[in-house]
């Protein structure tokens, strides 16, 4: 008897249990679900995608806003090139909040008739720091951005500019990226200012390493390159100081004083809502807008 009720509690607790983790996988999948898309519907994936050669073998998807009136003009537009894609157009991809570039954009072509051509291209995931880093960092590892600097320079712009009316000159040509997409914009776009005319380098990860302060004086007396700094108070003093000591680097290389705009917010921290806070001042710098 005893044997009996015990084997009839067991049932019930292996039920009850049962019952409760399969109710927490429903509740899990509903979250899921609800999490739907915010991309506008000018925002596409490309068809194609890409696979950069020793650049991990990780297949790039490349997500494309063209303006409002792109399908109905034959007008050419500037183009930006940036990085993390996940987070700049939809809530259901992005790791902590998106960018809303694409609402953004649509407004202020709304209000100005001004339009621009985003190209946004996704990170690698778990290879994000090598893909974005130019040199190696004795703990984070990394290293293969000039790979990727390469493809942006050798097969993605040209394919853009083959498939889609833009305007390819460098001057009309932007590189805008944040943390350590900062950093591999501000390289890119100091490398290759005959490809990107324009670089936004919003929290920049000045200090993954020593060797971007021989980079800047080697590539840095630049005189038709626009340059935008970003960076928060709240991200800590290194990157304040880091950004200020830049700006004060360049400016002694022979950067243009006035292609080159720092900021730096109070209440600004390290986040997808700070970036996009500053988003749209970063391009009216950069466009003259």
């Amino acid at each position: 008897m005893k044997l009996t009720i015990l084997l009839l509690f067991s049932f019930l607790f292996l039920k009850i249990s049962f019952e409760t983790s399969a109710q927490k996988k429903e509740e899990l999948v509903v979250k899921i679900e609800e999490k739907t898309s915010t991309r506008a519907a000018n925002v596409s994936i490309l068809k194609k995608e890409f696979i950069i050669d020793g650049l991990n073998e990780v297949s790039h998807k490349i997500w494309l806003y063209l303006p409002p009136n792109y399908e109905t003009s034959s007008e050419n537009y500037p183009v930006i090139y940036m990085h993390d894609a996940q987070n700049l157009f939809d809530d259901a991809t992005s790791f902590i909040g998106e960018w809303d570039v694409d609402e953004m954009l649509n407004e202020r072509y709304k209000k100005t008739g001004k339009g621009f051509i985003i190209v946004g291209i996704e990170n690698g995931g778990e290879k994000r720091i090598e893909e974005y880093t130019p040199w190696k960092h004795e703990k984070y590892g990394g290293g293969k951005g000039d790979i990727y600097i390469n493809f942006l320079v050798n097969q993605l712009k040209p394919y853009i500019d083959k498939n889609y009316r833009t305007k390819p000159t460098a001057n009309q040509t932007a590189i805008i990226g944040s943390s350590l997409g900062g950093l591999i914009s501000f390289y890119g776009g100091l490398k290759h200012p005959e490809i990107f005319g324009k670089i936004g380098a919003l929290s920049t990860s000045f200090w993954f390493s020593n060797k971007i302060i021989n980079f800047a004086k080697e590539n840095g007396k630049q005189t038709n390159t626009k340059l935008f700094l970003l960076v928060g108070e709240k991200e800590g003093n290194t990157m304040v100081s880091d950004t200020q000591s830049m700006e004060k680097l360049l400016l002694e290389t022979g950067f243009s004083k006035k292609n080159i705009k720092t900021k730096i917010v109070a209440n600004g921290k390290h986040t997808e809502s700070f970036w996009k806070a500053e988003f749209l001042e970063v391009i009216t710098f950069l466009y003259n807008l």
